[in-house]
């Protein structure tokens, strides 16, 4: 594992993650990270490096507001009699996951063009069909010597084509050019199997929780 512990990764995932979705900076709590995220359905977020009963229950008694998050490492089924009334799971199980970065060549499957850019911070990579149509992207923070993939997407009528590894080698490859050693992210049970077969490792199981019944993001 490319980090010293579990909460190192976490810690690497909550400043990437920021990064990554123009947030603001973490700020440190006992027991993990606050974060101002600034949309109407996800004001802020809460992710406990560490979760107990006690403190969940502390965090959802006190914010009774929509849009707000929280992210835990332990599982649904630990999670979900801790909430107070009003909470529920956002989604289903997820994974925080990592793996050492390092260059490596992936070839454009035919009939499709890939292009990749910066800004802020954030390398972005997108592939189109030869016709311009969307067909798969990803986006990756990198944070010194750690990195964060974030909000990798195929559009199902190009899925099983090798877009999803093109843009995992097409992002690690940056993120090692600039770098970056070691990476973490947020999976979900689709995305683990992609993820686990360029290498990537589950270190937690990663669920989360908000007072908004509004869309998930990872």
């Amino acid at each position: 594992m490319p980090f010293r512990n579990t909460a190192e990764a976490v810690g690497a995932w909550v400043e990437g993650w920021a990064v990554s979705r123009g947030a603001a900076e973490p700020a440190a709590r006992p027991g993990g990270f606050t974060i101002d995220v600034g949309l109407s359905k996800h004001v802020m977020r809460h992710v406990l490096t560490t979760a107990d009963e006690a403190t969940v229950r502390k965090i959802t008694e006190n914010a009774p507001m929509p849009g707000i998050w929280l992210k835990t490492f332990v599982s649904p089924e630990t999670l979900t009699p801790w909430l107070a009334p009003g909470w529920s799971l956002a989604g289903g199980p997820g994974y925080l996951m990592s793996a050492s970065l390092r260059a490596a060549r992936a070839e454009v499957p035919d009939g499709y063009r890939l292009r990749t850019w910066s800004r802020d911070g954030v390398v972005r990579a997108l592939v189109r069909t030869a016709d311009g149509a969307f067909a798969a992207r990803g986006q990756i923070a990198v944070t010194g010597s750690t990195a964060v993939v974030d909000q990798v997407e195929t559009d199902p009528a190009h899925q099983r084509r090798g877009l999803g590894r093109l843009v995992m080698s097409t992002l690690a490859t940056a993120a090692a050019g600039q770098g970056a050693t070691a990476g973490v992210l947020g999976a979900t049970p689709e995305g683990r199997a992609l993820y686990e077969s360029a290498g990537w490792r589950v270190l937690a199981p990663l669920t989360g929780a908000t007072r908004d019944t509004g869309r998930v993001e990872a």
